[in-house]
């Protein structure tokens, strides 16, 4: 769209403006990471067009000032050219930085993931706005003060721009079915937006996976060992998977506390084979182990739910209540009540259970003529039946750990730990039973609280269909649950924290719209027409919708990021297009018409089309490699975002010129007799 030489002051801005942000990070002890560098790719937009939308008016000036034999210096032409389009490029990065505000004030691990972009993106934005202000005009003096820019206007911007103006023309003219689509537009929009499904994060394409097996309290140890390398054996047949390990039960200063009965295997897949063929292949194979609880995770996936809920599922139904009996038998029902909905799989409730557990008693006038006391028999039995870490020892290099145990015919059976014997202070022996009760009773498992309440998870996974969706109808088979005074459900996992970034984030957002509002006024010098361009933002951001429509029809939270970055440029282009029409008017004489718009629009037709075509090429690639781990984040909001690139561009250079044309005239005051009516610019 430009020649050599106005391209390349164009393209220098990219590498001063993301290099400076770069660096700003690097002094801030930010480490680059995949989210920073996503946010100086989409910010490379907004760093072309501040350069274009210097140089291009740079360009025509000198173009006009040559053709017309003007002796004005060069260094006055340009310092005139960038003045005057410096206001509305402040204003416009102005708008760029307040559209991607509310993303700061995302709290939790939403706001670990997306703020790192928005931080890269505001700076990037800034840097762009210095380097338009000082670096622009200075390469343009220095390159083009000699240059015959009479004789060097791009062919294909002088096609484009007369086909635009042919096709701009007949719209203008008749603008209600302009008009008419843009409304059809946004209501199949709105529409659209409301089938959509939600989640809070996509699905992360890791190739190391891991399956926990989670068996009834009380099996043995031996019975673990026996399924996980089962597991292993079987997995290790599906080609692709290069190893496979396992860990059962809690180790040593472990992050999990879990029993025996807990244990969990990992596998790494090769590169080479195919994702989700190597995927279903797993899954099938855990599905093939009946009786016990299995799933099959990636470890980013299981750790951000650890860290939301401290469980590994995406649907978390938390029961809290007073009495174990009755959470268990609200945890049934809740269980039978959410069984039957499409794309719930994985459900299970917490094992919560009694278990055979033995119990010792000291009868206190027994123990008495032995001089015994319940903690002598609380500290003997223990380190009797349990074990006791006494010391350790220093040897070889290694420091091994001494413990005091009884031999294991001393604790096999009810009868063998009756007969344990105990010291006395005479310094002889007495059977357990002579001074206890021994006995075997039923004991909870586990005793969970949260809060001073005491808590039972019922948990399930989704499959098939969108997490919202999924959550809707959960919520829905929850209030058919009558839970007694006292006991309460709550929601909890993935959508919860999705829907608590979603308000965070729309609160804001409101906010940030209101300070749109108000540059869009303090950059028109008018409240009707920064009003008209501000219900106009609304219909930019169809694109993104429809896109997220066809490619999935689920919005992440990424998603959402991505529709304020649309926001935020068709803001900008929205002023820049109507600030040139103010200007034309206002100082290069152009009368208020179709002629105004329809000039104007052609002016501006290179540095949208450029602003545009410079984003979507930024942005392709993490369309593209959405499949590949690591973008799985990036990818949803660069479908939008390029989706909203459509839709605002064609709405900025088909719809502001008719909007400004319709609305941006002149008004008249009323004339009295005898006096002249006074006009002023709206």
């Amino acid at each position: 769209l430009y020649d050599a030489r106005t391209a390349l002051i164009s393209l220098a801005a990219i590498p001063l403006s993301l290099m400076a942000a770069a660096l700003v990070l690097d002094l801030a002890g930010v480490t680059i990471n995949t989210m920073i560098l996503a946010g100086l790719v989409i910010s490379v937009g907004v760093v072309v067009d501040d350069a274009i939308i210097d140089i291009e008016n740079i360009t025509r000036r000198l173009r006009l000032a040559r053709r017309q034999g003007s002796t004005t210096p060069t260094e006055t032409i340009v310092l005139d050219a960038s003045i005057e389009v410096r206001g509305a490029v402040i204003y416009a990065t102005l708008i760029d930085v307040v559209a991607i505000l509310p993303v700061f004030f995302i709290v939790g691990l939403s706001g670990a993931f997306f703020q790192p972009l928005a931080m890269a993106y505001v700076l990037a934005v800034m840097a762009s706005l210095l380097v338009a202000l000082t670096v622009t005009p200075a390469l343009a003096l220095i390159v083009l003060r000699n240059a015959p820019m009479e004789r060097r206007e791009s062919p294909i911007a002088r096609r484009l721009q007369g086909a635009y103006t042919a096709l701009l023309h007949r719209i203008v003219m008749r603008s209600r079915p302009a008009f008419a689509a843009v409304g059809g537009i946004s209501l199949a929009g709105l529409i659209v937006f409301t089938q959509l499904g939600q989640s809070l994060l996509p699905d992360f394409k890791e190739r190391d996976f891991l399956m926990h097996w989670v068996t009834a309290p009380g099996t043995s140890h031996e019975e673990e060992v026996r399924i996980s390398t089962a597991a292993c054996i079987e997995l290790r047949t599906i080609p692709g998977v290069r190893n496979c390990g396992s860990h059962i039960g809690q180790a040593l200063l472990a992050d999990e506390v879990v029993g025996i009965d807990f244990g969990e295997n990992w596998i790494s897949v090769d590169p080479s084979v195919d994702y989700d063929e190597t995927l279903a292949a797993v899954q099938e194979v855990v599905d093939g182990y009946p009786g016990l609880r299995r799933d099959v995770q990636t470890y980013l996936k299981e750790r951000i739910r650890e860290v939301l809920t401290g469980s590994s599922d995406a649907i978390v139904i938390r029961i809290f209540g007073p009495e174990l009996t009755v959470l268990r038998e609200k945890a049934e029902e809740v269980e039978e009540a959410i069984a039957n909905i499409p794309g719930i799989v994985d459900l299970h409730r917490e094992l919560l259970v009694e278990v055979p557990k033995i119990g010792v008693e000291v009868d206190l006038a027994k123990a008495a003529p032995y001089g015994i006391k319940p903690g002598d028999v609380r500290r003997a039995t223990s380190a009797l039946i349990a074990g006791e870490e006494v010391g350790d020892v220093f040897f070889g290099g290694a420091a091994y750990d001494v413990h005091v145990w009884s031999v294991f015919e001393a604790r096999d059976s009810l009868t063998a730990i009756q007969r344990l014997p105990l010291d006395t202070a005479q310094g002889r022996t007495v059977p357990l039973s002579d001074i206890a009760e021994v006995r075997i009773s039923e004991t909870p498992n586990s005793i969970k609280h949260e809060g001073l309440f005491r808590k039972i998870d019922v948990d399930a996974n989704v499959s098939g269909r969108d997490l919202g969706s999924v959550v809707r109808d959960v919520e829905a088979a929850l209030a058919s649950v009558d839970f007694p005074q006292g006991y309460h459900p709550e929601m909890l996992g993935e959508f919860a924290e999705r829907q608590a970034a979603q308000d965070r984030l729309l609160l804001f957002a409101f906010i940030a719209l209101g300070g749109i509002l108000l540059l869009l006024q303090a950059s028109f010098g008018s409240t009707r027409l920064a009003i008209i361009a501000f219900l106009t933002l609304p219909s930019a951001l169809v694109g993104g919708v429809l896109a997220a429509s066809l490619t999935g029809g689920v919005l992440s939270l990424g998603s959402l990021v991505g529709f304020f970055t649309v926001l935020g440029i068709a803001a900008r282009n929205g002023i820049m297009m109507i600030n040139h029409f103010q200007h034309l008017e206002r100082h290069e004489g152009e009368a208020f018409g179709p002629g105004l718009v329809i000039r104007g629009a052609r002016e501006r037709l290179s540095p949208i089309l450029m602003t545009a075509l410079a984003t979507g090429l930024a942005l392709i690639p993490l369309a593209i490699a959405g499949d590949l781990p690591g973008h799985e984040i990036e990818h949803p909001m660069a479908i939008v975002i390029l989706g909203g690139l459509i839709t605002s561009t064609l709405l900025n250079l088909f719809v502001t010129p008719s909007l400004y044309l319709r609305f941006g005239k002149a008004r008249d005051a009323d004339p009295t007799p005898g006096s002249n009516a006074v006009a002023a610019t709206a």
